[in-house]
């Protein structure tokens, strides 16, 4: 029962001699993938999948044009020249301040002034201290008009550098500034009565 014949010794010895072949040849097969430097088909395939792949970029990456994009907006400057620009219309029409104080003052003077007293001090106590009272507030929102105008003008230059202010914000306290000037140089001639000064009692 245990002898085998010459035809399965063959049979087997074939068999046996065919796998040994196969396996030296996926061997050599790999060997000489190996030498030539190619990758298998899944390595190929998951090196496409990378490259077609969307990239995703870190936020390290975006932080400093996030960084650079942020900082003063302008919206202060530009309310600032605004503000500057209707101080020193205020300062030329006069304001209700003004307005109360002269009338203030006159009322003042006809109390404090005696129906005999001379024509020059009842005129400089009713209508002159009305009228200083009303040239030292256009004065007051001058000044403010030139101050807040020159804040304005000089903030870029102690804010981010690399951002121009714009042309419409510079126009508006260039505005505020000359108005300014103006207002607080008439209230000073008007106060000291070189401009519009009190008619002669004599």
């Amino acid at each position: 029962m245990g002898t085998k014949t010459v035809d399965e010794a063959g049979i087997e010895t074939g068999a046996e001699t065919t796998n040994d072949e196969d396996k030296v040849n996926a061997t050599e097969a790999g060997e000489t993938a190996g030498d030539t430097g190619e990758k298998p088909a899944n390595e190929v395939v998951s090196e496409e999948e990378e490259e077609t792949a969307p990239e995703e970029t870190a936020p390290e990456e975006l932080a400093p044009e996030e960084a650079a994009s942020e900082g003063p907006s302008g919206v202060g400057q530009g309310a600032g020249a605004v503000v500057s620009a209707g101080l020193g219309v205020v300062s030329l029409t006069g304001s209700w301040m003004g307005t109360v104080a002269a009338a203030r003052e006159t009322l003042v003077g006809q109390l404090q002034t005696s129906s005999s007293a001379s024509v020059a001090k009842q005129i400089q106590a009713v209508y002159g201290d009305a009228w200083q009272a009303t040239a030292l507030w256009g004065g007051v929102f001058a000044l403010a008009a030139l101050l807040v105008g020159v804040v304005v003008l000089a903030r870029p230059a102690f804010g981010a550098p690399g951002r121009p202010q714009a042309p419409w914000i510079k126009s508006a306290a260039w505005a505020g500034v000359a108005l300014g000037v103006v207002g607080l140089l008439l209230a000073v001639l008007k106060y000291t009565d070189v401009l519009l000064g009190l008619p002669s009692a004599g």
